[in-house]
């Protein structure tokens, strides 16, 4: 593995953190003010002045769709992309500031890799260029969504449309007045006999009669806004059958597709915050006197900051092994790597975050450190993707099958 990175790359790098420290840090504290008077004003998801105003700062500056794959008119491979995912990462809203957060990034790719030239002009069009945004509807509150196959949303042919029943949560986005389409996983086959050809996507417009955002789903008591996680039903949904994303049957075999970059990506802006928590915790530690001596000086503060930075290592290389084997054997010879990445990454950051808390005291726990948000925020990607067991139970099939 050759983790060198081009010039063009090390130029990017060095551009987003210059945009991070320039116009992302110190805007931090007015991104959650503005979110508080939308809040108090009746509307918590109206898009924030700050993220629409640093968007424009983004596209000025050439740093708008860095995810974009090379076979779709991008220029960076998934390592070279995984990079600039970490230094984003650091900021939970500033990825979308350069148009590469989720779930956007995953549908645009999606409609890229899987749709027809019209589904592309209309719905991935307008999200490369920031118009509109979108959402991803598979996870379901009334069946363990861990097994994508218990998914029991019906997408049904009725002549030239297609006609959707079911009810779907954690549909992060929806709620959004910008979110124009969603991307709907269902059954269009229930009873067929290879259960992972049971299942399609299809594309909705978020205005089409009969889908109706529920209601917003809090995560430790946040509610996430402006984008937040909705509950989604959907009664006697009607679209037209060209609407389909690659055909009937096809709907686990693109999920898998869309969800192999998607983890690096997340795995990636984890370790952002890591690092993040790892540089705000040690600075802490430095500044307070307790018992006499500095916190920083006593040992157990030793143990803690060196196994974060050898854990913190030790994720990153293997999340960048697995974007260099999804860059040259694919996604199906990375899937061990990948699943493991999803195991280790958000674990690693979870214990260094509390950490990190702990080293603040009840600072830690409260809104004057990002810290509470961001150790809320990566407990729920242990579920995000599927969890931790679903993931392990992969590795651990795939290390059996050599001694088959």
């Amino acid at each position: 593995m050759d983790f060198e990175f081009s010039a063009e790359v090390k130029t990017l790098q060095e551009k987003v953190k210059a945009f991070m420290d320039e116009f992302i840090y110190p805007n931090e504290a007015i991104f959650f003010e503005q979110i508080d008077a939308n809040r108090k004003n009746g509307n918590a998801w109206i898009p924030t002045a700050i993220v629409e105003e640093s968007k424009a700062k983004a596209k000025e500056r050439g740093l708008w769709n860095l995810w974009r794959p090379k076979a779709h008119g991008g220029t960076l491979s998934n390592l070279d992309y995984a990079t600039l995912c970490e230094i984003m990462g650091r900021v939970f809203w500033a990825p979308e500031v350069f148009n590469c957060s989720a779930p956007d990034t995953g549908n645009m790719e999606t409609i890229l890799r899987y749709g027809t030239d019209e589904q592309i002009k209309t719905w991935a069009e307008p999200l490369l260029s920031g118009d509109i945004r979108s959402a991803f509807l598979m996870t379901e509150p009334a069946v363990a969504s861990s097994d994508a196959t218990n998914i029991q949303c019906r997408i049904e042919k009725s002549g030239d449309h297609y006609v959707i029943n079911g009810r779907k949560w954690w549909s992060s986005g929806a709620g959004d007045p910008r979110c124009k389409i969603l991307i709907v996983m269902g059954k269009t086959d229930p009873d067929g006999a290879d259960r992972h050809k049971q299942q399609s996507m299809i594309l909705v417009p978020a205005d089409t009669a009969g889908v109706k955002v529920e209601r917003a789903l809090t995560v430790f008591g946040y509610d996430d806004a402006p984008h937040g996680h909705m509950e989604v039903s959907l009664t006697n949904v009607k679209v037209p059958a060209s609407n389909i994303l690659l055909g009937e049957g096809r709907g686990f075999e693109i999920a898998q597709g869309r969800l192999g970059p998607g983890r690096i990506h997340h795995c990636m802006r984890i370790i952002g915050q890591a690092e993040r928590a790892l540089e705000i915790m040690c600075k802490r530690l430095k500044e307070r006197v307790a018992f006499g001596k500095p916190v920083a000086e006593q040992s157990v503060w030793h143990e803690r900051i060196a196994e974060s930075r050898i854990m913190i290592e030790q994720a990153r290389l293997l999340t960048l092994k697995a974007a260099y084997m999804m860059d040259t054997v694919g996604n199906k010879e990375a899937r061990a790597e990948i699943a493991m990445i999803k195991v280790i990454a958000p674990n690693m950051a979870q214990t260094i975050i509390d950490w990190a808390i702990q080293a603040h005291g009840g600072g830690g726990v409260c809104q004057d450190f990002p810290l509470a948000w961001m150790y809320a925020w990566n407990r729920s990607l242990r579920l995000a993707d599927g969890p931790d067991e679903v993931h392990r139970s992969q590795v651990a099939r795939l290390e059996l099958k050599k001694y088959s």
